[in-house]
């Protein structure tokens, strides 16, 4: 074990400046930078393996362009409740302010980053809480709660949660193993 901490340019992550990445690399640097516009929070980590973030990238498209079938609300539920489940301070900073702009009530969004109960009065909102707070607390989903989803969401809207569940899940934990405080700004590029 180390004696001392170290830290890097986000969190933990020292980041590769541009002109010190492989070839493969700044291909996957520019990749991001051409489809988001810059290389945000933790594309700035996964950067370091261009194979992954060539199949990461256009999963995260997927849900932030609002391709799928959920709402940009929905989808922050989703969101808020993973980064409070492991800890991401990058990401609940980030996304406390997202979810509101996705016409989440502040107080909601507050109760879904301190892992408050909270409802929703829109039922399809609720069945997202519900489905998502079963499955990242490793319960097994009744059948009543399944039915419901599928009635509220269809079963591409249900595969759409669990996907994003996943993805979002390995965002949170990569910014939570890199330790990115919620004040992370990283290289500017």
């Amino acid at each position: 074990m180390s004696d001392k901490l170290t830290f890097g340019t986000f969190g933990r992550y020292t980041e590769i400046p541009v002109d010190q990445m492989t070839p493969e690399q700044r291909k996957g640097y520019e990749y991001v930078v051409k489809e988001r516009g810059e290389a945000p929070g933790p594309y700035k980590i996964i950067l370091q393996n261009p194979n992954l973030l060539q199949v990461l990238v256009p999963v995260g498209r997927y849900f932030q362009q609002s391709h799928s079938s959920l709402s940009d609300a929905e989808r922050e539920i989703v969101v808020n409740l993973i980064n409070a489940k492991w800890h991401a301070a990058y990401s609940n900073y980030e996304h406390e302010m997202i979810g509101e702009r996705a016409g989440l009530p502040p107080e909601k969004v507050q109760a879904l980053i301190a892992g408050l109960h909270t409802s929703f009065d829109d039922p399809r909102q609720q069945v997202v809480y519900d489905m998502t707070c079963t499955l990242i607390a490793s319960r097994i989903v009744p059948q009543g709660l399944y039915e419901r989803a599928v009635k509220l969401l269809g079963d591409a809207g249900l595969t759409d949660l669990t996907v994003l569940i996943g993805y979002f899940t390995s965002i949170s934990m990569t910014l939570a193993a890199y330790d990115v405080p919620s004040n992370a700004v990283g290289l500017k590029r």
